[in-house]
């Protein structure tokens, strides 16, 4: 599939000024990092190579042969229009080609002017600039036509000068050449190849590795901002749901036997916050609320949402709660208790109406953006109603709740209340936690 060009960054390559685009190698805003790191070895390469063309021009003219200039002032500024028209149009595609291939043809040209092997000094070895820097610009396969076009060009040279040997057609200029000068640019062009080679890998290396690094620290960030993101679904959904979620693409909604639901709400509410600010309502619910997240915790229970100033919770959805029933009542107890702190902390008298239901529930998660796991059914009704009508401070179970807890567990005598939709109900008033002999009594038992 063809990737359109963005015009953006199109806009922004071209608003920068060409000494901003030579300081950044030509690269584009939305470069990859592996094309940013072409175009700089590419621009890198080319400064070694006419720096090296200038350089043994001089060194030349220093060890007696004075050749001519033309040849490496024509490949100097070959390479600087060539990069010049690169760093303008930002036509890599052309600009890797055209200057693989100086790299490639201009030593054998100078060695063909110089003579043969011996008197150029292994000139041509320069042309191995063109397969190596394929590999590091353009990628292994790619390569290989420029190696292939090395190896028949070193052959070509080769078959030529052993051809002319005989007929002493290079003679004039192997004479231009003397054989110490030709030993000591043999060298020199061998140290100076493998210089250059080596440069090139370090530099490719010391790019890589920061680009590595940049991506260590992309890893970083980004799995910082999964494991926020973790968290913050963990504070929706319970942990089995988050991750069904995450790994299955359906529905999820569940049927449980036997779910402990408790529903709390704060008594006059409406009449409290009618003479409160906005700011001072949130901050008195947000009070307490938080100390309730906290005991939800602190017993392995499920908050299930918030409803105004109504708190649900749920316990028995998973395998880490294994006693349900007991746990939503030292909850209870212990957010009943912890009324009058909060009271101090908010500023005014507050008091809870607590209702604790037992029984099926189906739950699951509706909606499919900003999605709510909530639960169903006539437990659910009954916790909610039994909620409604109790009592400031009293916490009212049903029947099946007081059948798992009244042999750890005091009750008031059992009552019966007629609650709408459900006509007369027999419910029991939860007061505190039997002591067992030996333990202190806990708070709840003193009150």
């Amino acid at each position: 599939m063809t990737t359109l060009p963005d015009p953006t960054d199109e806009f922004s390559f071209h608003s920068l000024s060409f000494s901003q685009r030579l300081r950044n190698a030509g690269a584009r805003p939305g470069d990859s990092e592996e094309t940013r790191l072409a175009k700089s070895l590419l621009v890198f390469a080319t400064g070694l190579m006419s720096i090296a063309s200038g350089v043994w021009l001089v060194l030349y003219w220093l060890t007696g042969p004075q050749l001519s200039s033309t040849l490496p002032f024509l490949f100097q500024i070959l390479l600087a229009a060539n990069l010049a028209y690169y760093i303008h149009s930002g036509n890599f595609t052309w600009f890797r080609f055209s200057q693989f291939a100086l790299f490639l043809f201009f030593p054998f040209v100078a060695q063909w002017s110089m003579g043969n092997f011996i008197s150029g000094s292994g000139v041509i070895l320069w042309g191995l600039m063109a397969p190596i820097g394929a590999v590091f610009v353009m990628g292994l396969r790619e390569s290989l036509p420029w190696f292939f076009a090395y190896i028949f060009f070193t052959a070509l040279t080769g078959f030529f000068d052993y051809m002319l040997v005989d007929m002493g057609g290079s003679m004039d200029a192997a004479t231009a050449v003397s054989l110490r000068t030709s030993v000591v640019f043999f060298a020199l062009n061998f140290i100076a190849i493998s210089a250059i080679v080596y440069a090139m890998l370090r530099f490719a290396f010391e790019e890589k590795a920061r680009v590595q690094h940049k991506l260590e620290e992309a890893m970083a960030l980004l799995t910082e901002e999964q494991g926020r993101s973790e968290r913050l679904l963990l504070n929706i959904l319970p942990d089995s749901v988050a991750r069904r979620l995450k790994t299955e693409n359906q529905t999820v909604a569940d049927d449980f036997y036997s779910v402990t639901v408790m529903f709390a709400d704060i008594v006059n509410f409406t009449q409290l916050a009618s003479g409160m600010s906005a700011q001072a309502v949130f901050a008195m619910l947000n009070t307490v609320f938080c100390h309730f997240d906290e005991l939800v915790e602190k017993h392995g229970l499920e908050k299930i949402k918030t409803i105004g100033d109504a708190y649900m919770v749920a316990g028995g959805l998973d395998a880490r709660c294994k006693d349900p029933c007991a746990r939503m009542a030292d909850l209870a107890l212990e957010m009943r208790d912890s009324l009058t702190a909060l009271s101090t902390a908010a500023g005014m008298p507050l008091a809870l109406r607590i209702g604790i239901g037992t029984g099926p529930v189906v739950a699951g998660v509706v909606g499919k953006k900003k999605f709510i796991y909530d639960l169903w059914g006539d437990t659910v009704n009954m916790a909610s109603r039994l909620a409604g009508d109790s009592n400031p401070n009293a916490i009212q179970c049903d029947r099946r709740t007081h059948m798992h807890l009244e042999r750890r567990y005091r009750f008031d005598e059992r009552t019966s209340l007629r609650l709408k939709g459900k006509g007369e109900v027999i419910v029991y008033r939860l007061t505190s936690k039997v002591r067992r002999k030996g333990t202190r009594p806990a708070q709840s038992e003193k009150a």
